[in-house]
């Protein structure tokens, strides 16, 4: 659980419910230098249920990206048959973490994905222009990555504890805002060159519900900041010398 200033926003209550209810759902918050007191409301978390809930806290803001894999780091020192991110705000509600278990551990699947899609029988509260401007982001990101995802900035995201999770989350990501994407690639890499289906262990489950929170950071700033990542990550993927550079770095053997 990434946190950046969320002390308005954090569901104190709603995690302590999930922890009691399920014995085998285990949170892990990595404050990412808030200013304000949400490592305060952390600690609290913690100290009524120290088994279930821990935390790191990061002594300066590093970004979304920085925090998860510092989170993923963390995790993997304990024997977690599923590590997954899930924005902290609870956009996506977190009865859906038992849904993208299941699928897991009752498949082959590597990995499950949230996706926002509007359907009947979903509740699914999304602004009109947030909906269209994510809209044209994904389909870039989809034909980038020659993958027919919907979705790739949700951010509920699970994945089985593997060695080629931890190989993706092993070095910073070269991109803040759209890491999301860039894992998929890290993943995709990765597993081209064990055989010719990557992705093909990958489901992007339709929410039964998600909804715009107040106070979100995300503004017009985060859109253009976005479209620079995305050309970057571009040129990552396909620019020769650095195609090849990026792609040694991930396939490289860890000493």
């Amino acid at each position: 659980m990434p946190c950046f200033n969320e002390a308005l926003r954090l569901n104190t209550q709603a995690f302590n419910q999930a922890a009691s209810e399920d014995r085998n759902l285990f949170f892990f918050f990595v404050d990412d230098g808030s200013s304000d007191n949400t490592l305060e409301l952390i600690r609290g978390l913690h100290d009524k249920n120290s088994t279930q809930i821990n935390y790191i806290a990061l002594p300066k803001n590093s970004g979304k990206a920085e925090a998860v894999r510092r989170g993923f780091h963390a995790a993997f020192n304990s024997d977690f048959s599923n590590i997954g991110y899930w924005d902290a705000d609870l956009a996506t509600p977190l009865i859906s973490i038992r849904t993208f278990c299941d699928i897991l551990d009752s498949s082959d699947v590597s990995m499950v994905i949230g996706s926002r899609v509007k359907l009947l029988g979903r509740q699914i509260e999304r602004r009109a222009l947030r909906h269209y401007l994510g809209r044209f982001f994904a389909t870039a990101a989809s034909f980038i990555l020659r993958l027919p995802v919907y979705d790739t900035q949700c951010g509920a995201k699970i994945f089985k504890n593997s060695a080629d999770l931890k190989r993706v989350f092993r070095d910073p990501f070269q991109v803040s805002w759209i890491f999301d994407v860039e894992l998929f690639s890290r993943f995709l890499i990765i597993e081209r060159q064990m055989n010719d289906h990557a992705g093909s262990k990958w489901v992007e489950y339709p929410l039964e519900g998600w909804r715009d929170v107040k106070h979100s950071k995300i503004g017009w700033g985060s859109y253009l900041m976005s479209g620079i990542d995305l050309l970057k990550l571009t040129a990552l993927l396909y620019l020769p010398v650095l195609k090849d550079r990026y792609a040694a770095s991930l396939l490289r053997i860890p000493p």
